[in-house]
């Protein structure tokens, strides 16, 4: 069965087969020889060997998983299908001076690859402009109106990251104004690439790289190395201008990862780990200035990447202006670097108060009861004048509120047309079942990855394409199951404490492929609850024994699980991650409930 869900006949975990969520419990599956063999061979505690054989980790490459190393796990550049071109074609442009602009997306997964390519061509002597198409005005990617813009400029060569591979008409109108295009992608293909001059994108169909997991700011990574090295080749390197370290920009790279949700595997994960070391020592400007306006504390994690800095720089193309991110991640300027992370903190705020007006107005839609099917696998929820910039995030919340598939579209009426942006459940396939309505032309345009992905489209098309992706998706619904928690481990109160996370640990960084371990508590009593705004619930769990911990559930005071924590009385089981809490230095942990249920009611 995929992560994340259970086989109905499957035993359950505490006997937990429909949670206060509507989940069922169940121990996240491992190989019991691969757990043995990770406690003999290196040392680990029965509870971390088992989380990591339930991770896919075979005891061969445990050392890997666990120290990752570029040296291990860098693949050869040659192998991703026009790598090779790409690198001649801009080492080219450098030898000749060619006028070249970067053209990457707006979010931050764009804005990361523009200022890795930007600051590898700085330090050659060079510096690239950035353009970055305004999401209201120009939509998504490399557009016919865009390329001329650029082309007016005198730029004869553009390099488009984080978007084109999907771009055949803006690049085939590239061809007739003399503008030759390098396409650096990650985004899921069609069968035949655009004719740019290469395009260089592990999802490609054909290419050998087996990188397909990677965001663009992993691609264009693997870009600046096969610079390096046919930059070396030519001998443009030299005491006065050395081969730049390409680590320093490991922090960019653990952005786009960590903010695109790729799989945390493999040369990924060492990506991810090792960036985010290198993003703790603070030496990128715009992430120290923008870490700072947060109010971050810390080395840096998935968290601070993910929760702190992300959305602030991807605030800039939701409601802002589209450029900021990649300005900020590209600037060496500290005072403008605190100015730029200033403006964007403050768009940041307006996003998430636009934000939760949509949300309540779409669940609002939702919940009128001819507008929601509880059987049907997907939701279609759309409304006038839904900003576009924040779709995506109400996509993921009512995601995460009604357990299925959601595509929010915000409707233009004067200009007839629909915004969408969707987010998927575990196992569903929601980017290709999107591909697949624009190839039946349903949508104006469309596409993304197996859990995201965004769209145009003609409103009075809407009902069809619910219909389409009700279809498409029922049977992936059905073979996913019963969305289940899965859990690494049974723990008392008194041991889930600073040193069961501090263990645990070692599996870090964690995200899809990687999921952050999660710990269930019996019969814990809810004491001290308090809501908080926001709609968080704060309780004291207390085990059998009097033992107690400090717990958190985040947004679920109008839901059944936060309804049933305020009402406190009779005892729990609770499933939750720890986190560290170190206010006043107390060192300790917290538990941010993901899920509970009541011992005394098991349905079915």
């Amino acid at each position: 069965m995929p992560d994340g869900h259970v086989d109905l006949d499957a035993g359950y975990f505490l006997d937990v087969s429909h949670s206060l969520t509507g989940r069922s419990w169940r121990e996240r599956p491992g190989d019991a020889a691969a757990a043995r063999s990770h406690q003999q061979v290196h040392g680990l505690s029965e509870p971390l060997a088992r989380a990591l054989a339930a991770r896919g980790v075979g005891v061969d490459a445990a050392e890997h998983y666990l120290r990752p190393t570029l040296k291990a796990l860098f693949p050869d550049p040659s192998s991703f299908t026009d790598m090779d071109r790409a690198a001649e074609i801009l080492i080219d442009a450098l030898e000749a001076g060619r006028s070249t602009m970067v053209f990457a997306d707006y979010d931050v997964d764009g804005a990361t690859s523009a200022a890795q390519l930007v600051r590898w061509f700085r330090h050659m002597g060079v510096e690239l402009p950035i353009y970055i198409p305004d999401r209201l005005t120009e939509g998504y990617g490399p557009s016919p109106a865009a390329f001329k813009t650029i082309r007016d400029t005198g730029a004869d060569l553009v390099v488009t990251l984080d978007c084109g591979a999907a771009a055949y008409d803006a690049i085939a109108s590239a061809a007739t104004i003399g503008l030759e295009v390098v396409v650096i992608d990650h985004h899921l293909m069609r069968e035949d690439p655009p004719a740019a001059a290469a395009v260089v994108n592990p999802n490609c169909p054909g290419c050998q790289s087996g990188q397909g997991v990677l965001a663009a700011a992993g691609v264009t990574f693997v870009l600046l190395a096969a610079l390096n090295r046919e930059a070396r080749r030519r001998g443009l390197f030299s005491p006065e201008r050395p081969e730049p370290d390409l680590r320093q920009w490991l922090d960019l790279v653990a952005m786009g990862e960590v903010c695109d949700v790729t799989q945390l595997v493999g040369f990924n994960r060492a990506l991810t780990s090792l960036g985010l070391k290198t993003m703790s020592a603070w030496r990128n400007p715009g992430l120290k200035a923008l870490f700072e306006v947060g109010k971050g504390s810390g080395p840096a994690s998935v968290f601070h990447a993910g929760f702190i800095l992300g959305p602030r720089i991807n605030a800039g193309g939701r409601i802002g202006r589209s450029d900021l991110g990649a300005r900020l991640l590209s600037t060496d300027d500290p005072i403008e670097a605190r100015a730029l992370a200033e403006e964007l903190d403050g768009l940041n705020t307006e996003r998430k108060a636009v934000e939760a007006a949509v949300v309540e107005e779409a669940a609002a839609i939702l919940e009128r009861g001819s507008n929601f099917n509880p059987d049907a696998p997907v939701i279609v929820v759309a409304g006038e004048d839904w900003h576009p910039g924040v779709i995506g995030i109400v996509a993921g919340r009512l995601r995460e509120r009604y357990r299925k598939p959601v595509v929010v579209i915000g409707i233009d009426r004067a200009a007839n047309v629909g915004k969408g942006s969707g987010r998927s459940q575990p196992g569903v396939n929601l980017g290709a079942a999107i591909q697949a309505a624009y190839e039946a032309g349903l949508l104006m345009a469309g596409g993304g990855h197996a859990m995201a992905a965004g769209l145009s489209i003609r409103p009075d098309s809407i009902p069809e394409f619910r219909a389409f992706l009700e279809e498409r998706l029922a049977g992936e619904m059905e073979a996913v199951g019963v969305e289940a928690v899965e859990i690494d481990a049974l723990v008392q109160p008194r041991a889930a404490n600073r040193a069961l996370w501090t263990e645990f640990q070692q599996l870090a960084p964690f995200g899809p492929g990687n999921p952050e371990p999660v710990f269930a508590l019996a019969g814990v009593r809810p004491e001290r609850v308090m809501a908080m705004r926001g709609g968080h619930v704060r309780v004291d769990l207390v085990g059998p024994t009097g033992d107690r911990i400090k717990a958190i559930s985040w947004r679920s005071a109008e839901t059944p699980l936060g309804q049933r924590l305020l009402a406190g009385g009779g005892a729990l089981h609770v499933v939750g991650r720890l986190k560290p809490d170190d206010y006043m230095g107390r060192e300790g942990v917290q538990l941010e409930i993901e899920d509970a249920a009541d011992p005394r009611m098991r349905l079915a």
